[in-house]
């Protein structure tokens, strides 16, 4: 698919698609080919990519405190004892749940997802 399809039909910039779509490239996810054809293609099926995937190469790490990270960890500038310290085990229970749904939810998982589905809340 060309990008000025996809920035069209997704209402975004056409230069912030396409570094995203370079940063893709570079991590693996999708291909490109020139010509009349070409365009960007998934480089695996659908099924094999998580949203936690992609959102990793686009945003970086996931976690929600630098001392969370799988990936980018280090400790907090403040921080008095990681064992100790309950906004780290607060929100370690929130990276971890939020781990848990983008790496289980793949792009087959929201392309099969049914026109007019709402989006489930959560209430307080």
């Amino acid at each position: 698919m060309m990008i000025s399809d996809i920035a069209t039909q997704q209402n975004i910039p056409k230069k912030f698609l396409e570094q995203i779509l370079l940063d893709l490239k570079h991590q693996g996810i999708v291909i490109s080919r020139r010509g009349k054809q070409g365009g960007y293609l998934l480089r695996k099926p659908a099924a094999e990519i998580t949203f936690g995937e992609i959102l990793r190469v686009i945003d970086g790490p996931l976690a929600p405190l630098p001392c969370l990270s799988l990936t980018a960890y280090r400790r907090c500038d403040d921080c008095d004892g990681e064992q100790t310290c309950e906004i780290r085990h607060v929100f370690a229970r929130v990276a971890d749940a939020t781990r848990k749904v983008l790496f289980s939810t793949t792009i087959a998982d929201a392309i099969a997802r049914p026109d007019g589905a709402e989006v489930t809340r959560l209430l307080a």
